[in-house]
């Protein structure tokens, strides 16, 4: 659901977070399990992400949380999605903290947030996607969920491996995963959409940020064209009452970052199992 109109999110110090909605942003979270928030963040913000992360490769390995193989067959292993970010680059981190999402992420989770994790996915031409899973199988997250903020960083449709989300599930439990195919997906997991529930696709422009809740079914196919990455940047963030996570992540203040301690979570999982061969690639 794409939410624009007359109500007011605001950070935590009171000021307007960028834009106004049509109906309580809360609301629109609780009924589908997902809300879009259009150009949260700017044409320029965007370019500087852009170019952090482009840059990085050049840079060389950083052990455990992004090691490109530039000779590999598989797209995704030259250009692998990079994990927790904000733990080594100050932009990166200031976008997790940011206070718009904050002040979104409040009126979502009805409490005050905390940042618990940071991605980014390159996504190049030809990789395959992520099988239609949920979050909170890999954070596990208690009590309560997880939400993730999901940033365009470029036009992201159909074509070049945009999410679908099957609303509804936000209400379920965790599902028991089956093996997905792995010729279109990186990750063991697959949910299949429950009887009655379909997946729908969610385009997005730069500077868009798709919200969802933890328990919400999702992913994404193949990235299908020829020369378009896409490019996106992930958040996860918990309710400051969660009491436990999985130790692959973090739990940090909006304000400055300060860790909190949490108890560890069994079960959790680094956001995916991947397959270590697939076929062609």
């Amino acid at each position: 659901m794409t939410v624009d109109g007359k109500d007011t999110v605001r950070d935590a110090a009171g000021e307007p977070v960028g834009q106004s909605f049509g109906e309580p942003v809360g609301e629109a979270f609780a009924e589908q399990g997902y809300v879009v928030l259009r150009a949260l963040f700017d044409a320029d913000e965007i370019a500087a992400l852009r170019g952090r992360f482009d840059a990085l490769p050049a840079q060389g390995p950083r052990p455990g949380l992004f090691e490109p193989d530039p000779d590999a067959a598989d797209p995704l292993r030259r250009w692998p999605r990079v994990m927790h970010p904000h733990r080594f680059d100050p932009l990166a981190r200031g976008v997790l903290l940011d206070a718009r999402l904050r002040g979104v992420l409040r009126a979502l989770l009805g409490e005050e947030p905390l940042a618990a994790q940071s991605m980014f996915y390159f996504k190049p031409p030809g990789a395959r996607g992520q099988a239609l899973h949920q979050d909170n199988f890999y954070l596990r997250v208690e009590p309560g969920t997880c939400v993730a903020a999901w940033l365009a960083c470029e036009p992201i449709d159909r074509d070049n491996g945009g999410l679908e989300v099957v609303p509804g599930t936000h209400r379920m439990d965790l599902f028991c995963p089956e093996e997905a195919d792995p010729e279109v997906s990186f990750a063991r997991e697959y949910v299949p959409p429950p009887p009655g529930l379909a997946p729908v696709p969610v385009d997005l422009s730069p500077g868009d940020v798709l919200f969802f809740n933890g328990s919400l079914v999702h992913g994404s196919g193949p990235n299908r064209t020829a020369d378009r990455f896409r490019r996106s940047f992930i958040c996860h963030y918990v309710g400051e009452s969660a009491r436990s996570i999985g130790r692959f992540y973090d739990a940090l203040t909006m304000d400055d970052g300060t860790a909190v301690e949490l108890a560890e979570s069994a079960g959790a999982g680094p956001c995916g199992t991947e397959f270590t061969a697939a076929g062609p690639h």
